[in-house]
């Protein structure tokens, strides 16, 4: 848990450094180029703005461990990948499961009670966020996927099922966030 701890203490550094030598922005959230994930490092695949109406809700940078705008082929590999989001505003937790459950359904072709039951676990990680706190998945093939939820670390869910099935909420056929956050997070636009 010390090793979760340090980065997601890590991740937390990352959206608040002012002028890194190497890095993208968007909204005024920066975020690094590239991140340590084990041993790998991971590059920054995109950065998105998620917005909802005429809100701006959260911040997002996919990094892979070579950059791609294929979901087929990013949901291929099994290699480190992290998503990380940093929240512009308040959003409860019944908001962001029923996202994940929404996207769930709309971007995995099959649902296997197994997976629907990750996800389950996932929902009792949720807390509400604030403005300014942070969330993370970050997928290791050896360990699973470490969740942070309000700056937090939360656990980890085993799996490339659900590392995929998470994953394919953002970059799936039918994206919750909508089509143009996709594009920017597959370094499109």
């Amino acid at each position: 848990m010390r090793s979760l701890t340090t980065l997601f203490a890590t991740l937390l550094l990352t959206l608040i450094i002012s002028t890194p030598a190497t890095s993208a922005s968007k909204a005024d959230v920066v975020m690094l180029d590239s991140q340590m994930v084990g041993d790998q490092q991971i590059f920054l695949n995109g950065i998105a703005l998620r917005e909802k109406f005429v809100f701006d809700v959260y911040v997002a940078g996919l990094y892979l461990l070579e950059k791609s705008s294929d979901p087929a082929e990013i949901l291929q590999r099994d290699e480190p990948r992290m998503m990380l989001m940093h929240f512009l505003r308040d959003v409860e937790a019944k908001k962001i499961i029923d996202a994940w459950y929404e996207g769930l359904e709309a971007n995995v072709e099959n649902v296997t009670p197994e997976l629907k039951a990750k996800f389950d676990q996932l929902a009792a990680m949720m807390t509400d966020i604030k403005e300014n706190q942070s969330m993370g998945f970050i997928y290791n093939p050896v360990t699973g996927t470490d969740i942070m939820v309000a700056d937090q670390p939360k656990g980890a869910i085993l799996g490339k099922d659900f590392a995929d099935a998470i994953l394919a909420t953002w970059i799936g056929p039918k994206p919750g966030p909508g089509k143009s956050f996709k594009q920017e997070i597959l370094g499109l636009e």
